[in-house]
């Protein structure tokens, strides 16, 4: 089927039946990989339509783990703060930081994520080092979220198809070709959270993703990208929230439409600040970094990053009416000392997993 809908990608737009097939196909081992990656590269090299993007995170969705979630916490806003990764700005893991701030600010918090792909340092990565219980059941991760309000749900503990998959998006990236996989891991939490905060690394790529997190069924949501500047001067786009400059917002309240802005950092107590101040390094030095930041002893723009990232976080989970009220909740929860617990109490809680699992 693959070599078929290849052919026809260039007149017309698939189904969602076709894309149905092209999974399939792509997750069938004895379909050879370069027959795949033939169909990914076409498709990427014309462009994906939101709705072809959207039967794909359907799809793989209807195919992920279930972590079975129990239904009470469905009463509350479940929240995921994730980037699309390809920014390749090297900053250090706000989202994770912003993740377990959120969660220690009374959010609860279903991050999805993985080990590095298209960025230094994944947050499985960082998330590993930190002493998170980030590589655990689905079932201890539903109960994670209900003791601790956070949990992390492994990507390819949720994801089998993914395993024949992976070969072809390294063969299209041999060939220098990206593709609709880098699109789809964010969307992809088998948690269904029903608020995100998603990252794109182009401007131009928020509306349509929020309008693929609309499909989904995703209740509240904002999808940024922010400006920046590098060393030289040249405009770049972090998958952030941007401390730096404009940031660009996509945004969605269901049953409401969608609104897209411009959200100006001046609003916010900002301090003077460089692109090169947020650059991170390997998985030790980030999460040196978030301790610092979680322990009240980097106060600086990496802080800043945290917080008004954490800002759009708390208003998109709607624990903060605004984000002016967002980054006073997020600097009080920091300045408490709570987020610093909530880290203590996940690294203690993955111990305590880990023990009982050699005993």
């Amino acid at each position: 089927m693959l070599e078929t809908l290849t052919l026809k990608i260039g007149s017309s737009p698939l189904a969602a039946g076709e894309i149905a097939g092209a999974v399939r196909d792509l997750a069938d081992e004895q379909i050879p990989v370069e027959q795949k990656a033939d169909f990914l590269c076409a498709l990427s090299t014309r462009g994906e339509t939101v709705e072809e993007i959207a039967a794909f995170a359907t799809e793989l969705r209807a195919r992920a783990v279930d972590p079975r979630i129990p239904g009470e916490l469905r009463a509350h806003e479940i929240l995921d703060v994730v980037g699309t990764g390809g920014d390749r700005l090297s900053t250090f893991n706000i989202s994770t930081c912003v993740s377990i701030l959120a969660a220690a600010a009374g959010v609860y918090v279903a991050k999805h994520g993985n080990r590095a792909s298209t960025s230094p340092v994944g947050s499985a990565d960082v998330a590993d080092t930190l002493g998170l219980p980030f590589d655990v059941t689905p079932a201890q991760s539903a109960e994670l979220l209900r003791e601790q309000r956070f949990c992390y749900f492994f990507a390819p503990k949720y994801h089998p198809a993914f395993k024949h998959i992976v070969p072809a998006r390294k063969l299209c990236a041999q060939r220098g070709m990206s593709t609709v996989f880098n699109f789809l891991g964010p969307l992809l939490n088998p948690g269904n959270p029903s608020a995100m905060l998603l990252g794109a690394p182009r401007p131009d790529m928020c509306e349509p993703l929020a309008r693929v997190l609309q499909s989904l069924g995703v209740r509240r949501a904002m999808v940024v990208s922010g400006a920046v500047r590098d060393a030289q001067g040249a405009q770049k786009y972090l998958d952030e929230v941007s401390p730096l400059g404009p940031t660009t917002v996509a945004e969605f309240y269901q049953p409401n439409g969608l609104n897209c802005s411009e959200l100006d950092p001046s609003m916010f107590p900002l301090q003077q600040s460089r692109l090169e101040d947020l650059r991170g390094g390997d998985r030790l030095v980030n999460a040196r970094i978030i301790h610092s930041i979680l322990n009240l002893e980097d106060r600086g723009p990496k802080r800043d990053a945290v917080l008004i990232n954490a800002a759009a976080a708390l208003f998109v989970a709607g624990a903060a009416k605004n984000l002016l009220e967002g980054w006073e909740m997020a600097s009080e929860t920091l300045d408490s000392g709570r987020a610093k617990g909530k880290l203590k109490d996940l690294a203690e809680a993955a111990t305590k997993l880990k023990q009982a699992g050699t005993s």
